[in-house]
C-alpha cells in the first residue's frame, strides 16, 4: 500500500509547486509529484536518476548511475495526497519515471485527494487501467522516437498508439533533436491515425541555448505540418534542476 517516489534530496520525496513547463497546460500552477521507475531507457532522459541505478548498464548519454536508496523514496498513498493536497494547487501532474508502472497505488492515492485537475504524464507504451482513467482529465503521451535508443517494439507499440490516438483526453508530445525526428513524428500520425490537432513537438534540450537554436527550425516545421510547438518553460526558469 505505497508509491515509490524519486527524491530532489536523500529521504525528501520529489513532490512540490510549481508551474507546468510542457505541453497543452504550460504556464499552469500545479502541484507535482515524480514516481520512480521506468520500463524505457531513453539515451538522453533527464530524469535519469528515476531508473538508471547502479548495475543498470542500460545506455545513457551521462554516463552517470545512482544508488537506489538515496534516489528512491515509499511512501504510504495518504501521505503522498496529504503532501499534495497542502499546497492546494487546482492541478496535479504525476510524472516520472514512468507511472503507469505504478497504477493500483496511483488509483488509490488519487482518491484519497480533494478535487482537482489530474494530469498524467506517460511515455505511451504502458496501458492505464479503467479504474485510473475515470480520475484523469489529461494524459500527456510522450511516445519515444529511434533516437531515444529504445527498441521500437516496446516503445512504439501500434496497439498502445492507436489507443491513446482515440483517447480524447491523451495528447501527445514528441522529443525532437533533428529534422528526422520530425519526419518520423509525420510517419507515426499517418500510420496510427494520431489526431494533428492533439500533436505538440518539443526540442530536446537541458539548457536554453539548445532549445533556442533547435526551435528556431522546429517552428518552421510545426507551421508546415500544423503541428503545435510545445516550450520547455521550466529549464527557462529554473535550469534543469529536481524539484521544478
Amino acid at each position: 500500500m505505497a508509491l515509490v517516489l524519486a527524491t530532489t534530496t536523500p529521504g525528501e520525496a520529489e513532490i512540490f509547486a510549481s508551474v507546468q513547463g510542457e505541453g497543452p497546460s504550460m504556464g499552469k500552477p500545479c502541484a507535482f509529484v515524480r514516481l520512480s521507475r521506468c520500463n524505457l531507457a531513453c539515451q538522453w532522459c533527464d530524469t535519469p536518476y528515476t531508473w538508471h541505478f547502479t548495475g543498470d548498464n542500460r545506455p545513457h548519454r551521462g554516463d552517470e548511475t545512482y544508488d537506489r536508496q538515496i534516489n528512491q523514496l515509499t511512501l504510504d498513498e495518504a501521505d503522498v495526497a496529504a503532501r499534495i493536497a497542502a499546497f492546494g494547487m487546482p492541478r496535479l501532474v504525476v510524472t516520472g519515471g514512468e507511472p503507469l508502472l505504478q497504477a493500483p497505488a496511483l488509483i488509490r492515492m488519487l482518491k484519497l485527494l480533494p478535487p482537482m485537475v489530474v494530469e498524467v504524464e506517460t511515455n505511451g507504451s504502458v496501458a492505464p487501467p479503467a479504474a485510473l482513467e475515470e480520475l484523469v482529465a489529461q494524459f500527456n503521451v510522450s511516445p519515444k522516437l529511434s533516437h531515444s535508443g529504445n527498441p521500437a517494439d516496446l516503445a512504439l507499440n501500434p496497439e498502445r498508439l492507436r489507443a491513446w490516438a482515440a483517447n480524447e483526453r491523451a495528447f501527445f508530445k514528441f522529443v525532437i533533436a533533428t529534422p528526422d525526428d520530425v519526419d518520423e513524428v509525420l510517419t507515426l500520425i499517418e500510420q496510427h491515425d494520431l489526431p494533428r490537432e492533439r500533436v505538440y513537438l518539443m526540442a530536446e534540450g537541458t539548457d536554453a541555448e539548445t532549445l533556442e537554436r533547435r526551435e528556431q527550425w522546429l517552428v518552421d516545421k510545426c507551421v508546415a505540418h500544423s503541428l503545435t510547438l510545445s516550450k520547455r518553460l521550466h529549464i527557462r526558469l529554473f535550469g534543469d534542476t529536481r524539484g521544478t
